[in-house]
C-alpha cells in the first residue's frame, strides 16, 4: 500500500472488524493482519469492506514491520492470555518500532485498570503490565477505556434474568456502572487512530452510566413486567467465591467463571469506574444509551423466538 493507512490486528474478531469498516468509513485505507492460513470466509467480508487483508507470519517480527512499513498507526484488537498480550502483541509493538509508526492503540478496551489492585483480575492485570512495554519503547500509544460491554447485557445474559425478572449484583444496586457498546467503542477507536493530532495516553469512554436499579427499570417499561435488583450477595462474598472457583482451575482459559466475576467484582466495587468520560473528543458519534439497547435487544429476542417456534 503506498498510501498510509492504519493497521489492526485482530481483524477478523467481531470489534476489529467494526473498527476496520469504521475507518473505511471516515476514508482511511486499512490493513488487516491475519495469521498465515486464515481462511478466506474469516476475511472476505474486511475485502468487501475495501479493507486490504495482509496475511503475516506473526512469530517474524520482521514480517510484521516489513507490512506496517507506511501504518500511521497499529491497531491492536487481539484477545487472549499471557501468550498473546505479551507475546503477540509484544512482537507487533516491536515490528511498529521498528517499521517507525507514529502510534499504537494496545488491545485494553476494559474497565479502568489503572486503579484495579494487582491480583484482583488477571486479564486486566496482563494489560496493565503490558503498558510498561509499551512505555519503554519509545512509542505514542493510547489506551481506550470503555467500561463494561453493553453487548454482554444481550441474548442469554447472566445479569438479566428475564424468566424470572432479575437483574442480578453485588454490593449495592445504586452502584453506577459504565457500560458501552462494541459498534461505538469501535468508532471511538477508528476516530481516535485517525486523528492526525495527538491523543492522551489514556481515553475513557461510556455509552451510558446506569445503575442495577436503573436497569431494572427500564427492563420493566420495556416488556410490560416488573424486574427487580436481585442482590447475590456482598462484594467481598464475590471476592471469596472468586479464590475458591480458581483453586480448581481455568488458568488456561480465556474467560473462565471466575474471570467474569473478578469482572463483577471490579465494577460493582466502583473502583474501576471510568472518569472523567472522554465522549466529547468526538462530536460526531452518536452514542447508544441502554434503553436504546435493551429496546433493540427485545426486538432481536422476539424475532429468535418467532423465528424458532
Amino acid at each position: 500500500m503506498a498510501q498510509p493507512f492504519v493497521a489492526i490486528a485482530g481483524a477478523t474478531g467481531n470489534l476489529g472488524q467494526l473498527v476496520a469498516k469504521e475507518l473505511i468509513h471516515r476514508g482511511v485505507a486499512v490493513k488487516a493482519l491475519v495469521r498465515e492460513g486464515t481462511a478466506r470466509s474469516r476475511t472476505q467480508s474486511l475485502s468487501d469492506t475495501g479493507v486490504s487483508v495482509a496475511p503475516v507470519d506473526f512469530s517474524s517480527v520482521t514480517a510484521l514491520a516489513r507490512e506496517l512499513t507506511g501504518a500511521t498507526c497499529v491497531v491492536s484488537t487481539l484477545q487472549g492470555l499471557q501468550d498473546v498480550i505479551h507475546t503477540v502483541q509484544g512482537r507487533l509493538l516491536d515490528a511498529a518500532v521498528a517499521a517507525k509508526v507514529p502510534r499504537f492503540i494496545p488491545s485494553d478496551f476494559s474497565l479502568d485498570f489503572t486503579k484495579t489492585k494487582p491480583g484482583t483480575n488477571r486479564n486486566l492485570d496482563l494489560r496493565r503490565d503490558f503498558h510498561a512495554r509499551l512505555d519503554r519503547s519509545g512509542i505514542l500509544w493510547t489506551s481506550i477505556l470503555n467500561g463494561g460491554f453493553m453487548d454482554l447485557l444481550g441474548g442469554e445474559s447472566p445479569m438479566i434474568n428475564h424468566k424470572k425478572g432479575k437483574v442480578v449484583y453485588v454490593g449495592k444496586a445504586t452502584q453506577l456502572l459504565d457500560l458501552t457498546t462494541i459498534p461505538n467503542t469501535a468508532a471511538y477507536t477508528a476516530a481516535v487512530a485517525a486523528d492526525p493530532k495527538p491523543t492522551p495516553r489514556f481515553l475513557r469512554i461510556a455509552g451510558d452510566v446506569v445503575s442495577v436499579v436503573e436497569i431494572a427499570a427500564v427492563e420493566t417499561a420495556l416488556e410490560g413486567k416488573q424486574y427487580k435488583p436481585s442482590w447475590m450477595g456482598s462484594v467481598g462474598f464475590l471476592e471469596v467465591m472468586i479464590r475458591v472457583l480458581r483453586a480448581f482451575g481455568g488458568e488456561n482459559d480465556v474467560f473462565p467463571m471466575w474471570q467474569g466475576m473478578q469482572y463483577m467484582a471490579n465494577m460493582f466495587s466502583g473502583v474501576a469506574k471510568l472518569q472523567p468520560l472522554d465522549n466529547d473528543r468526538y462530536p460526531d458519534i452518536r452514542w447508544t444509551k441502554i434503553k436504546d439497547y435493551l429496546r433493540e435487544e427485545k426486538i432481536r429476542r422476539e424475532a429468535k423466538q418467532s423465528t424458532s417456534a
